[in-house]
């Protein structure tokens, strides 16, 4: 009969292997004698701490024998949630992700820790340890599913939130889930998780669902902010502060996301009305610095997009004041939108844009190669989903030009990006350009063409399976 290991066990050997007397180890690991006495003779384990610095005195790595007190002190007993609590803090800290799932399958029968492990899942969320803080939720929401809660909801808000990534394919799918779930939040939460929707419609082109969600977070925000002025309640300025913006914010950005349906749809004048509309912020009654910087946000944003809405609908006179708009900003995430429509542009109305490519060349080519960082759902979700329109642009514009060195090294970008977002219209787009230049390719450029797109085959066979087998 297989005996299991055990903690003590271990400690045992050591103890006899480096010829130390209990009092000894307790003065090395700084864990007090009558407790190890207690652990040997008696079975009383120690707790996560004191496990801890034993694991120290040992030598071992940090949660060494983590897996070994689950199975020794945790699993088939009767829950104890002094030690269970503790350690599931330290495994999330360590991502010991399958100590976290034994732990919580061995509790989860008893509803009544789910409260308790939603605390936890809150507090691990907030310390950036989203892979542990997500099997939490993940495990909640399951035993609350049929529950009309708010802790189910704010569970579900978490987990869109993390799994939100590069593949747009899972991010629709997150979002869709998401969505059912919105109306049960508070009211102050609604609004950011309305903004970070309709961040991920927008970076998915779904233009009937942002047009959907950024109404209805311009109508709640105009009565959350209307019953602001007017009660002027301390719990109401309390629940404010839960808010990743002003609250007017969520007004204007509204319209701002209505100007971007407009836009794709191609009726510029009323993109161009929703602008003038978050333009005149007269009526914010705000007057601090967070407010203030916003302000002159959206202000920037509404010269910027005025710019660009005149140029796409064919106003091409205004193109040199827009460059030298771009010019006098400063080099942030924007960047690449505002360059971006300087390509639309250009390839819309066959503009040469040359001159402005040049000005630009050691941005473009910073923007193209390195990554920005992820600071919320816009930069997670739009930005990527623009660079890789940027980079389809400029490749369609080189290629056509007959500046081939340039189309295709821009164009494998593009097809890059495509493949990491899991985009299949972009890939598509970018493989029927490469397939209309082919002809004008050096060997070896077409070489590596063929070598990327056979190796996304391949992985796309891999992943989904084959689908021209014989029956």
């Amino acid at each position: 009969m297989k005996h299991t290991p055990t903690v003590l066990a271990e400690l045992e050997d050591y103890l006899k292997q480096n010829d130390l007397t209990l009092a000894q180890f307790s003065e090395y690991s700084g864990v007090h004698q009558r407790t190890l006495s207690n652990w040997i003779t008696q079975h009383r384990p120690v707790s996560v701490q004191q496990l801890d610095r034993i694991t120290l005195a040992m030598g071992l790595p940090e949660g060494y024998f983590y897996e070994l007190y689950i199975e020794n002190y945790i699993i088939d007993l009767p829950p104890n949630w002094r030690r269970i609590e503790p350690l599931l803090y330290r495994c999330g800290e360590l991502d010991k992700l399958d100590a976290i799932r034994r732990m919580v399958g061995h509790i989860m029968d008893n509803p009544l820790y789910s409260p308790r492990l939603f605390d936890i899942a809150e507090a691990l969320f907030a310390q950036g340890r989203h892979a542990a803080a997500l099997l939490l939720y993940q495990n909640v929401a399951e035993v609350e599913k049929y529950q009309h809660s708010e802790r189910l909801a704010i569970c579900q808000y978490r987990i869109f939130t993390i799994q939100a990534g590069t593949n747009q394919r899972q991010n629709l799918k997150a979002a869709t889930i998401f969505e059912a779930f919105v109306e049960r939040l508070d009211e102050i939460d609604q609004l950011d998780a309305l903004k970070d929707l309709a961040n991920v419609y927008r970076s998915l082109r779904q233009w009937d669902m942002l047009d959907e969600i950024a109404r209805k977070m311009k109508v709640k925000a105009e009565i959350q902010y209307s019953m602001k002025h007017q009660q002027k309640k301390r719990e109401h300025n309390e629940s404010e502060k839960k808010l990743s913006r002003p609250m007017f914010v969520y007004i204007t950005y509204a319209d701002l996301l209505c100007a971007c349906v407009c836009e794709a749809q191609g009726d510029f004048q009323q993109a161009l009305d929703y602008t003038y509309a978050y333009a005149n912020l007269d009526w914010v009654k705000e007057t601090d610095e967070d407010t203030l910087y916003w302000i002159k946000l959206y202000k920037d944003w509404a010269q910027c997009n005025t710019y660009i809405y005149k140029l796409l609908s064919g106003d091409t006179s205004v193109l040199n004041d827009y460059v030298e708009y771009i010019a006098a900003s400063k080099v942030d995430k924007e960047m690449v939108t505002k360059l971006l429509n300087v390509m639309l542009a250009a390839n819309r109305y066959h503009l040469d844009v040359d001159h402005t490519l040049k000005c630009f060349e050691t941005i473009i080519d910073s923007l193209v190669q390195e990554g920005q960082p992820a600071s919320d759902m816009y930069a997670k979700q739009v930005i990527p989903e623009q660079f890789a329109r940027f980079d389809y642009e400029l490749a369609y514009y080189y290629l056509h030009r007959g500046m081939y060195n340039d189309g295709f090294k821009y164009l494998m970008y593009a097809m890059l990006k495509a493949n990491i977002l899991n985009n299949e219209t972009y890939f598509i787009n970018c493989t029927g350009l490469f397939a209309r230049f082919q002809g004008d390719t050096a060997p070896e450029t077409k070489a590596e063409f063929f070598k990327f797109i056979e190796k996304v085959w391949l992985e796309n066979v891999e992943k989904n399976g084959s689908f021209d087998r014989c029956s």
